[in-house]
């Protein structure tokens, strides 16, 4: 082996290898199946680190599950991401001074699906580079040949069913991207503003009804004002008709329960066209609909040729500079409220009334409701059940329609000549109720989240009856974020109902974001933004891929450092120079362990890894990742090689071939119960190892033999680490050399004495000491550094250095106040203490008891 482990030399040709055994294709007449499907990227570019979360952590299960012996299918794919896609590839055209609409439709649809060849390459060597074990066989893509169908047939089902249909409504409209956006869509967002207090005269009457509003240029479209009806100041205004400013409107003023007493004046103006509450009141009271707007946000001719053509925000500027004029503009005051957003461009949202398709929710939604109350899905946190029971028992029907190019076309023609709209998988030859052959071809695509809600099942081949689809439907796990429980997770759910008569998956894991170090989220703009293929090459991918599931806490987002990162770096490279050692003591020796001449070290490594694997088995059953990779890393890191590695090299020194046979057994032990974390590198030292199987991938996953625990053994050896640990700190306190050698006596006040006479050569050992005496009284020795223990006494004869050790014991103390403090800020980050685990709670909480105990200690010491 070489001397140092270099993953850039090792993780490309490693997963090469995989990929040519065929180790990750799935194998649907297996009777021992599981299966799951990624979570499609966008193919807006290349995977960030916040893929990289949802994708390690489906991988280590994949990993485990696969050496369980269970035939496992994860499908992999990439989602066409209709309106974020469109605007990077519109982006990409304009540097290049090519306008999209310049183009052409069918031109500019050519253009995308170029980029969508660039993004998937870029997307599966980043997806290879992490270590994701996917079947590249089944590999789809949301707009192939057969999801294309998948998303056909099912528009055509829903349509015939009557729960899909169009109608002139009130959208969220993006005049940036030109089309309709879901409710889901919209981000919204504190902003302040202004309230504007308008004079709208009485017919007829020497008096004003004011109303109050944050956006004046609508008013322009307004056909009604509302008060409330039990609102006494507005009793003589009722059944009176206003003149609308600017405009010289009639419109009536009625009442509606709707308006809000305390808003304002309590007197609000009804803009039908461009208010979701608007909209409502006007159907209530058959007002007339007046849109003011063209697609871009900029006024039409219904609001008048002075204000035609201008933006809707400039309109506002003039709309009021013209009330001031009229003296009709009472008064403006500062005002926070919430305003949609959307979520791809950032644009400020417009209410549009407009034709669109839409699909009705709450029959679906049922049988959603009811497989979560059932748990026949089981989420994991499962206080996210409350979230989505809250957002499914509350649903409101889908806007599916978008205003763009890029995306499935609905499957619509409509008859020009008697107006029937018809809905089928192909192009129909003529009109089924008139035979008329003028057909016109709807022009709106599907929302992306249409076809995404198809995922689990229309990769497998859906809707015809395939292999795949009999084997691997329903999958077993899904792993992804809660900013999409409603967007994908939801619409999945109802959709494998709907067309499957079952779930898409068994249990969702939630996973949390990825935020940098101090909490805040990763963005361009603060330069916070970790690369994770940077990170790749700098440290490997197995060290990234640990550091991410250590810090996998159920419900918590993930605070992510390269200071973290790199010390996992570190503990690859531990497990490196461990099996290093480990492989250079083996010349080829048959390999064979005689119970009789195994050690006591050799009989409580052998109990601890039986522990170790039964609770990281246990951690990993329950998805929890950070507490498996805690178990590993300290049995192996502490337990393994800082202590193990240490008490055996005295057993081979004597030539014991059963000490080291346990120890190859071990180590090969270790490497499989790391695999699934670390992939590259246990794959790298182990076919190195004496084995059978041809990969690690494959071989068997650990389970503990509980025969082998053997808790007599433990606590000898505790009791023999303690005393090496008294020396080592007495040593370390006094500043003796690390290579020097010491002689100590020691007084054993322990009951079990001869446990740590039958043990002196390892303590010697391991403490560095040439005379080990064991003694009844200790020596009365002037200056002699002693340790005192309820189990013993310990004194070092040997003189100290004579050195400052002042400036040592400082540093000590700095240490323990830097952990103090870490402890605090964790555990003050806003939501820490509701979120987290119980056990991670009790951890730090008996960490940082510890460390004030020290510090309270160290104080006394050094008075």
């Amino acid at each position: 082996m070489e001397k140092e482990y270099n993953p850039n030399n090792v993780e490309e040709r490693i997963y090469s290898f995989w990929e040519s055994q065929g180790f990750f294709v799935g194998n649907p007449s297996s009777k021992e199946r599981f299966s799951m499907v990624l979570p499609p990227p966008n193919i807006t570019g290349s995977l960030h680190m916040g893929h990289a979360l949802p994708y390690t952590l489906p991988d280590i299960v994949a990993r485990r599950m696969r050496m369980m012996g269970k035939n496992v299918m994860w499908l992999p794919g990439i989602d066409h991401a209709g309106i974020a896609t469109q605007m990077v590839v519109e982006r990409e055209l304009l540097s290049k001074g090519i306008k999209r609409e310049e183009i052409g439709r069918e031109k500019f649809v050519e253009e995308v699906w170029k980029w969508k060849e660039q993004c998937r390459e870029t997307i599966l060597k980043q997806l290879k580079r992490l270590g994701c074990s996917l079947d590249w066989t089944r590999e789809r893509f949301t707009m192939d040949e057969g999801l294309s169908r998948a998303v056909r047939k099912v528009f055509v089902t829903l349509f015939k069913e009557g729960l899909i249909y169009r109608g002139f409504y009130l959208v969220n409209w993006c005049p940036r991207c030109g089309t309709a956006l879901s409710d889901l869509e919209v981000v919204h967002k504190e902003v302040n503003g202004n309230l504007y207090y308008i004079k709208y005269p009485i017919k007829d009457m020497q008096s004003f009804i004011t109303v109050a509003t944050t956006r004046p240029e609508t008013m322009l479209g307004d056909t009604a004002v509302a008060v409330h009806p039990e609102d006494e100041r507005y009793i003589n205004f009722l059944g009176k008709v206003a003149i609308l400013p600017l405009v010289n409107r009639e419109i009536p003023i009625i009442t509606d329960e709707v308006v809000e007493r305390d808003f304002g004046t309590g007197a609000v103006k009804v803009t039908p066209a461009h208010d979701p509450t608007d909209f409502k009141i006007a159907e209530r009271h058959n007002l007339p609909f007046i849109n003011i707007f063209d697609t871009k946000g900029r006024l039409n001719s219904n609001a008048g040729k002075e204000f035609e053509g201008i933006d809707r925000f400039e309109a506002r500027k003039r709309v009021v500079e013209k009330l001031k004029e009229l003296g009709l503009l009472e008064k403006i005051e500062n005002y926070t409220y919430s305003l949609g957003h959307c979520q791809r461009c950032g644009t400020v949202v417009e209410p549009y009334l407009s034709w669109q398709w839409f699909l009705k929710m709450k029959p679906l939604a049922e049988d959603g409701i009811r497989v979560v109350k059932e748990k026949k899905v089981e989420f994991i946190p499962s206080f996210w059940e409350k979230t989505y029971m809250e957002w499914m028992e509350n649903i409101h029907d889908w806007c599916i329609s978008r205003q763009i190019w890029w995306g499935h076309r609905i499957p619509v023609w409509y008859c020009l000549n008697c107006n029937e709209t018809i809905s089928e998988m192909e192009k129909p030859e003529k009109c089924p109720k008139c035979g008329s052959l003028e057909l016109k071809e709807e022009e709106d695509v599907l929302d992306t989240w249409f076809s995404s809600a198809l995922w689990p099942f229309s990769t497998l081949g859906w809707p015809e009856e395939t292999e795949d689809l009999k084997a691997f439907y329903p999958t077993d796990l899904m792993v992804t974020g809660f900013d999409i429980i409603f967007f994908w997770v939801a619409r999945m759910i109802m959709m494998g109902m709907k067309f499957m008569g079952d779930v898409p998956f068994r249990k969702v894991f939630i996973n949390g974001l990825i935020r940098d170090e101090h909490g805040q989220k990763m963005s361009k703009s603060k330069g916070n933004v970790i690369d994770f293929m940077e990170v790749i090459e700098k440290y490997g991918a197995d060290a990234l891929r640990f550091t991410l599931a250590s810090l996998a806490v159920p419900g918590m987002d993930v605070s992510l450092s390269e200071k973290r990162i790199a010390g996992y770096k570190a503990f690859a490279n531990k497990v490196w120079n461990a099996s290093r050692f480990v492989l250079l003591n083996y010349k080829g020796e048959k390999l064979e362990i005689k119970e009789e001449e195994l050690s006591l070290p050799d009989r409580w490594i052998r109990s601890r890894l039986q522990k170790a694997i039964k609770e990281v088995n246990e951690a990993l059953d329950e998805f929890k990742f950070y507490e498996a990779s805690e178990k590993i890393y300290h049995f192996i890191w502490d337990e393994f090689c800082d202590w193990y590695i240490e008490f055996v090299k005295e057993d081979l020194r004597k030539g014991n071939t059963s000490s080291l046979s346990n120890l190859l057994f071990t180590l090969d032990s270790i490497l499989r119960l790391l695999h699934p974390f670390m992939p590259f590198i246990t794959e790298e030292i182990w076919q190195k190892l004496p084995h059978v199987s041809g990969s690690i991938t494959v071989a068997p996953y650990p389970q503990p033999n509980l025969e082998l625990i053997d808790n007599e053994a433990e606590k000898k050896v505790e009791k023999v680490m303690e005393l090496v640990k008294a020396i080592r700190k007495l040593r370390a306190e006094n500043l003796f050399p690390p290579s020097s050698f010491v002689d100590v006596s020691v007084r054993i006040l322990d009951e079990d004495k001869e446990i740590f006479v039958e043990n002196t050569p390892y303590v010697k050992n391991l403490s560095r000491v040439k005379e080990l005496n064991f003694v009844d009284e200790l020596p009365s020795v002037e200056d002699s550094l002693k340790f005192i223990s309820p189990e013993f006494e310990v004194s070092i004869i040997t003189p100290p250095p004579k050195k400052d050790i002042a400036e040592k014991k400082k540093k000590e103390m700095e240490k323990i106040e830097r952990e103090i403090n870490s402890i605090l800020q964790k555990i003050s980050t806003p939501g820490f203490m509701e979120k987290a685990p119980e056990e991670v709670k009790n951890r730090l909480k008996s960490r940082l008891e510890e460390l004030e105990t020290l510090k309270k200690k160290f104080l006394e010491e050094n008075r």
